[in-house]
């Protein structure tokens, strides 16, 4: 399976509902949250393309976006390819 990162901030509802997701997909992944260091935030920005909003979601070197971006995924059952 392809490392999963997710940028995630505090007391965000589609953090958590992109969390639930991908565990019910039983997929490890890491969270960086924003909040936590000085820098963090920008290094999400550089890396998502100017996207400022929280979750922002890469599987791999593939950049998902965000909570509606990976659940579109879902539905249209294309995880399990993006996942290897």
């Amino acid at each position: 399976m392809k490392k999963i990162i997710m940028y995630t901030g505090p007391f965000c509802a589609f953090c958590d509902a992109a969390k639930r997701l991908l565990k019910r997909h039983n997929a490890t992944f890491e969270e960086i949250d924003i909040a936590t260091k000085d820098g963090l935030r920008d290094d999400m920005i550089k890396k998502s393309n100017g996207r400022r909003t929280v979750p922002q979601i890469f599987i791999g070197d593939y950049h998902v976006g965000g909570y509606q971006e990976l659940r579109e995924l879902e539905k249209q059952d294309k995880l399990p390819d993006i996942f290897k």
